[in-house]
């Protein structure tokens, strides 16, 4: 019997939880650099086949860094049903939201540390990796919340959103500062479409309405979501404070993953993403359920820019680099503001943007794989005034490497007790 490319290689899951304390440190970790690490991704039960590689059980790697230390590294498991082998998202009253398998992000709002997948609803996990349980925040959340949820630094806020397929399609979200789900209203969209980011500005909320859209003949054939050339594609821009979503058609594409968005000097709303063309598409979205590593390539997508003009109701797009890129990050302090840099990893790189003038720069790592590059800022510093976070490895071993982000040189390199799988992505979470 042949093993499925997502259980091989780079994607092999990792048998156990283990913990590792005082791990070896090449160069000099930051004094600064006081906090946690943590990175999610899918990793299956030993003997289990999810079927597809997004639908593996939610594993958080962590490593602790402290006074220059790396104090410590350990594995979680997120403690679902689905991991206890007892839930069905789908069941004979409805969906059971609790019953998924936690496995793109873990990010840090207000108190809480929480553990998220697009379909269902976070969970909640201590400092040290355990699972509190599911976080519906005092019953108000009734649909999913996606992976990818967009704190405004000016406010302290965090919008995000829940997609479906079934109505309502889509619904906007909004906690505030303190962690309370404070508004929630349903957005008219023609169909059931797999959404899985969006973007804010000072003003807005950017849609993706994109031509991948739910099918329920592929219910139970891995992820029911197929290409439809029927369907269009359309940026939205709504307004925060409230009113109808402005719509701009753009050409047919995917986008997985935002950069960022913001309102330019003439009222034009910029947004930088990873776009997948159709053919793009195409080719990769076979391989991350099929017989092909889909961690071996980015799959073709390069970072695009588009201006959205409301005076003409024209979207213009431009691709900004040839490069084959994923997983785009900020300094998040610019979420939703005018910035300058983007960070984004190649198949043997990671990449900084300088979209003011179309620069970039590469630090390359050779015959070792990066994960999402997480900028953690310097105190007081610049836009790129910080470090990069990135877990590399190989198919026998993995680091934490950190980079300087202003010129991307190597800081140090915390070298882990094992291979840490492919996966999604992380977060910093600083010492209060």
């Amino acid at each position: 019997m042949t093993t499925a490319a997502y259980l091989t290689g780079l994607l092999a899951p990792v048998p156990d939880e283990i913990d590792a304390l005082d791990l070896p440190v090449s160069g000099s970790l930051p004094p600064e650099l006081s906090g946690r690490y943590f990175r999610n991704g899918p990793n299956p039960l030993p003997g289990q086949d999810p079927g597809h590689w997004f639908t593996g059980h939610g594993m958080i790697h962590g490593i602790r860094l402290r006074d220059g230390r790396a104090e410590w590294y350990r594995n979680r498991w997120v403690r679902t049903p689905l991991l206890a082998g007892e839930g069905r998202f789908i069941t004979d009253t409805g969906i059971d939201r609790t019953a998924v398998p936690a496995n793109t992000h873990v990010v840090r709002h207000a108190d809480r540390i929480l553990a998220l997948v697009e379909n269902g609803l976070p969970y909640e996990m201590t400092p040290d990796l355990e699972t509190v349980g599911p976080c519906d925040f005092g019953g108000r959340l009734t649909t999913a919340m996606t992976a990818h949820p967009k704190e405004d630094p000016l406010t302290g806020d965090l919008h995000f959103f829940g997609y479906g397929f079934a109505e309502p399609y889509l619904t906007y979200h909004r906690l505030s500062s303190a962690g309370e789900l404070v508004e929630s209203r349903e957005i008219p969209v023609p169909g059931p479409t797999m959404m899985h980011d969006f973007a804010i500005t000072r003003g807005h909320v950017i849609w993706l309405d994109l031509p991948v859209v739910f099918d329920v003949d592929f219910v139970g054939r891995g992820l029911p979501y197929r290409w439809d050339d029927g369907y269009g594609a359309r940026l939205g821009v709504m307004p925060r404070e409230g009113g109808p979503v402005r719509w701009f058609d753009v050409d047919p594409c995917y986008v997985f993953h935002v950069g960022n968005a913001h309102e330019d000097e003439h009222g034009r709303v910029v947004v930088d993403a990873v776009r997948y063309s159709p053919g793009a598409f195409a080719t990769l979205w076979p391989r991350i359920g099929g017989s092909a590593n889909p961690a071996a390539e980015t799959g073709g997508a390069a970072l695009h820019r588009w201006v959205l003009d409301p005076a003409t109701g024209v979207a213009k797009d431009e691709r900004l680099d040839d490069r084959a890129v994923e997983f785009p990050t900020i300094n998040d302090a610019r979420t939703g503001l005018t910035g300058r840099y983007v960070y984004a990893v190649a198949d043997d790189a990671v990449v900084k943007y300088d979209t003011e003038t179309g620069a970039s720069l590469a630090h390359e790592t050779g015959e070792r794989s990066p994960g999402e590059a997480v900028f953690v800022p310097a105190d007081g510093g610049g836009e790129d005034e910080g470090w990069l976070l990135s877990i590399v490895g190989s198919e026998h071993e993995a680091e934490l490497r950190v980079l300087d982000a202003s010129d991307l040189t190597a800081v140090a390199s915390v070298r882990l007790p094992r291979r840490v799988p492919a996966g999604f992505h992380g977060s910093w979470i600083p010492d209060e």
